[in-house]
């Protein structure tokens, strides 16, 4: 599903090179549910960006869906994130302007908008427990309600992995564990792959895979559903 082979991403400040990854092999298969831990700078964010075909790779493998991205153009890597690729971000990034099921659409725009594309957005949306406020726009809706319409943003081109930046960093801890559980709930009821980045372990579940970030590295891993911890 998943795989990152020793990769490195090396930013540049003149002469200065700074690692924020320095090496980091990760392994998630279809159907999990994974956390990517770590303090703010341990290169968690930087690491999320090469998994969603964000960025390349200074250097190591990157392998999605059995294909190695890492070797993409640009363009490639655009098309193979809009086909294959949800995102949620901390910031929920809606278009105030547009209602919440043409927020949902916006990933698909390249693309005729059928009714049966809109009917989906419309189905996913009530999934998110959004069936009443599906036509009210971004600033009527609370924090949590954002964030429930990017989920559902996520996942309208049937991704095959759903990556998460802080999702719940900017909602307060009950909102938060309510958008962490439709997300849960999407793994355990459509079989969806989540990858999410967080400084806050308190959503995380004793079957979840988490991997734990500092200095650009992965210090150990533990598998919930293996029950099994590999000390990095």
């Amino acid at each position: 599903m998943l795989e990152a082979r020793d990769v490195q991403k090396i930013f540049y400040m003149g002469d200065i090179a700074v690692h924020a990854v320095r090496g980091v092999s990760l392994k998630v298969h279809e159907g999990e549910f994974a956390f990517i831990v770590g303090p703010s700078g341990s290169g968690k964010t930087t690491l999320l960006d090469m998994l969603g075909a964000l960025s390349h790779p200074t250097k190591g493998k990157m392998i999605i869906d059995g294909r190695q991205i890492d070797e993409f153009n640009d363009f490639q890597l655009s098309m193979f994130r809009r086909d294959r690729i949800g995102f949620i971000f901390q910031t929920f990034n809606l278009i105030p302007t547009l209602n919440a099921v043409d927020n949902v659409l916006v990933p698909m725009i390249p693309e005729k908008i059928t009714p049966e594309l809109r009917q989906r957005a419309e189905h996913l949306l009530t999934q998110m427990g959004l069936k009443e406020r599906m036509h009210h726009q971004p600033n009527q809706l609370s924090g949590g309600e954002r964030q429930r319409v990017a989920i559902a943003r996520s996942l309208i081109n049937d991704p095959v992995i759903v990556l998460a930046d802080e999702p719940t960093g900017e909602l307060d801890s009950k909102t938060g564990r309510e958008v962490m559980d439709y997300m849960h709930r999407m793994n355990e009821e459509e079989g969806k792959t989540f990858v999410i980045v967080t400084h806050d372990t308190e959503y995380i579940r004793p079957e979840d895979k988490v991997y734990t970030m500092k200095d650009g590295l992965i210090h150990n891993v533990v598998d919930g559903k293996r029950r099994a911890i590999v000390k990095k």
